[in-house]
Parts: C-alpha cells; structure tokens; sequence
C-alpha cells in the first residue's frame, strides 16, 4: 500500500532522530489523513446509538438485548483482538494494517444495514468495533513515530480530533441522515427499507469512500526502539512488568473514565427520548455539535496539558492534566438527572470534555513513557481491558441499577449513579499513576 515518489515524501516525511525535529506543519498532512481515518472509523462504530430506538421498534429488542448489541459487542471483539492487534502494530506494517481495519469496519457498517436478527446485528457491531478500536492504535503508534517526543501532544491532539469528529458524526451525520430517510421523498431512494437500515447503507459507502486517501500514506521510520520490534517474548514481558507499578494505576484511571463514557454516549438518546420526551431528529444536531465541540476543546486542552507536563520537570507531571479532568468528571456525570435540557447538555459536555483529556493524556504517556516495542501491546491492552469493563460491563450496569431503582423509566438515575462511582475511581488512580510515573521510556 505503499506510495513512491515526490507526492509520497511532501505526504510524509520520514522522522528518524536527527539534530534539527520537523516542522509540525510539515507533519500536519500526514496527521490530517490519520484523523480523518478515526472520524470515519468511530462514525461508523457509534451510530446505532443513533438509530437504535428505530431497531428496537421493528426487531422488537429489550433493553436487555440492546445492552448486549451496544455493549458486549463492543466489548467481546476488543477483549479478543485489541492485544493481537497492538503485537501486529508492534511487529508488521501499520499502515497496511489500518488500510485493512478500516474495511472491516464498513464492512460492519454494511452487515448493520442487512440484519434481519440479533445474532447478525451483534455481529455486525463487532466488526464495527474491532475495525475502530483495532485502527486507534495503529493510528496512536504512526502518530508517535511521525512526531518528535515534544511534539507528541499536538500529533496525538491532531488524530484525537477525528476521534471526537467521528464520536460527534455518530450523533450529528447519523441523525441527519435518519431524519433525510425519515421523509417520504425517500422511498424513492430506498423503497421498504426502515430509515435506520437506510442510514447504514449510506455511511457504509461514505465509509468506503473515506478509505482513499489512506492510500497516499506511507509507513515512517520507528523512533525509541530498546530491544527491537522482533523481541523475544521474555524481554517483552519482562519490561512490562518493570513498569506495572505505573501501568497499573494508569489502567484503572482510564478503563474507569471509558466506562463513565461509554455509559454516556449509549444511553444518552434513549434518556432524552425517555426523560425528557425529545425524539432523535430534535437533539441530533446539538448533540452532534457538543461532542464535536467538547472533543475538539478536550483534544486541545489535553495536548497543551500533556506537553506542558512534561516541560514542568516534575515526576509524573504529563498525568497532572489527567487527575484534574477527572476530578472534574465526577459533578459531571450527574447530567443524565438534570432538570433541563440546557444543564443535560451542560454536564453532558462537560464529562465529554474530560473523558477526551484524560484519554489523550494516557496516549501520551504510553507513546513518551514506554519504548516503541511495547507501545502497541500497551495501547491494544488498554483498548482490550477498557472495551471489557467501559462497554461490557458499564452499559449493562447501567440497565442493572435502573432496575433496582423501579424499572427502566429510572435510566437516568441509574447512569448517574455509574458514572458518579466510577469517576471517583479515576481520580485515586491517575493521582497513583502520576506518583509512580517513570522518567524516560527506555
């Protein structure tokens, strides 16, 4: 998948160490493709959460069986195929791997389309999951190698955009394109198809077509490798365990702030639709907008924060952003019992904001703090143990707590109570992380 040439060498620049770092805007367009790689990927992934109210009706799906399609499903692929993923980023080419992952992830996209049961439906989210989840970290470790160690924040802050670009597509695109199927003019577009089916048919092509320009990268030069990307597995393993006193902690923080998020971004529509009588096509748009907007402040203020960590010479001090924002997050996750739709939207974007900083912060730390052979492992193995708890276990404790409470009209009750537990967790465990943070990768 490689390309020769001049177009290729203006696209990427090869950034092995050398006396003089690149200029960022040299780096930015290679950067630039990798974003809009991930907005196309976590489009993909989050936009049932759109539509599903849309299934449940003709499938005639339980909460129940919608928290296994929006959670497990998510959950299963990442726990199977997040850790063998981050060995092939560590190990083989990432750019040829990604250009793979993304076609899985259509390929979701299309299977979500088509699916006439659950079994299919869950299916097709898997795939979706392990497309996106797979592509973030070849996407984090490309990143790392195209950018100088100072200059990690704002790579990382660049490929973090798409993220919350496609996190805020899922919502805005989704919607648009739900109540675009939603009129009658469109059956003459797609005569009996349901308008959430219709939906996916349209992201799928727009998924294929945002493959293309993958297709100018090329593969940079590894930066920070210790022992070698062919390792043995001893010595892998062997430096992992060296640095478990920082991993760990560094693990609870961030799968603590997935599950809050995770939470959040599945059952947010049903608790507007729910709580406060508003269909999808009404909250599509600002919904849309806010996690646009709150993804691209957190990606800022968390790359800013991340660098200026490191400048402050001080043990751990790249994570001091980190235990700030998810400080923050605990009055945040209280948005789903709010008593408006103004300070819904409020806290909403607020637990948004800094589940964004957090998570680029940690991606910082994983791409600064550890040698380049153990970056993947590391970032599939968050990716894994997150995709575990944050999606499948948080939504359905979610389902869990507003059964105890009285049912499922007390959602919003039982999202609060997730989200304000686990937010707690993450700041205990970030304040360890950053007490017990290495000084140099390798």
């Amino acid at each position: 998948m490689a390309m020769t040439g001049h177009a290729a060498e203006r696209l990427v620049p090869m950034t092995a160490p050398s006396a003089q770092s690149p200029s960022f805007l040299r780096l930015f367009p290679p950067l630039l493709i990798l974003a809009l790689a991930m907005a196309a990927g976590f489009t993909m992934m989050g936009s049932f959460s759109m539509v599903q109210e849309g299934a449940k009706a003709e499938m005639g799906l339980s909460d129940f069986q919608l928290s296994l399609v929006q959670g497990v499903a998510a959950a299963v692929p990442l726990l199977l195929f997040s850790m063998p993923i981050g060995l092939l980023v560590d190990r083989t080419n990432r750019l040829r791997l990604l250009i793979c992952l993304a076609l899985i992830w259509t390929m979701g996209t299309l299977l979500t389309a088509v699916a006439q049961s659950v079994s299919t439906l869950f299916m097709a989210r898997m795939l979706a999951g392990i497309g996106t989840t797979g592509a973030l970290t070849a996407a984090l470790s490309l990143c790392a190698d195209l950018c100088p160690p100072h200059q990690r924040g704002r790579g990382l802050l660049v490929v973090t955009l798409g993220k919350a670009l496609g996190q805020a597509g899922a919502f805005a695109l989704a919607g648009w394109l739900l109540s675009l199927f939603l009129r009658p003019a469109a059956d003459t577009l797609f005569a009996g198809v349901a308008p959430w089916r219709a939906t996916h048919f349209a992201l799928a092509a727009i998924s294929a077509a945002l493959i293309l320009p993958m297709l100018l990268l090329r593969e940079p030069a590894r930066q920070e490798v210790a022992a070698g990307i062919h390792a043995p597995w001893r010595v892998v393993l062997q430096a992992l365990w060296s640095r478990r006193a920082f991993l760990g902690p560094l693990f609870v923080g961030q799968v603590s702030v997935v599950m809050a998020d995770a939470a959040a971004a599945i059952w947010a529509s049903p608790v507007l639709s729910r709580s406060y009588g508003l269909a999808p096509p009404d909250f599509a748009g600002w919904m849309g907008s806010l996690i646009f907007l709150t993804g691209v402040a957190g990606s800022v203020l968390g790359g800013v924060a991340a660098d200026i960590g490191q400048k402050s010479g001080r043990r751990g001090g790249l994570l001091i952003g980190a235990v700030i924002a998810a400080a923050l997050g605990i009055p945040a996750a209280l948005f789903p019992i709010m008593p408006g739709i103004p300070s819904f939207a409020v806290a909403l974007g607020a637990l948004m904001l800094c589940g964004t900083v957090t998570g680029l912060i940690t991606s910082v730390a994983l791409t600064v703090l550890l040698p380049n052979e153990l970056r993947g492992l590391c970032i599939g193995a968050f990716i894994a143990i997150a995709g575990l708890i944050g999606f499948g276990v948080a939504p359905t404790l979610v389902t869990a707590i507003s059964g105890l409470l009285g049912g499922e009209a007390h959602l919003g009750g039982g999202l609060a109570t997730v989200g304000v537990s686990v937010s707690i967790v993450s700041v205990a465990a970030f304040w360890r992380a950053m007490r017990r943070a290495p000084d140099r990768p390798i």
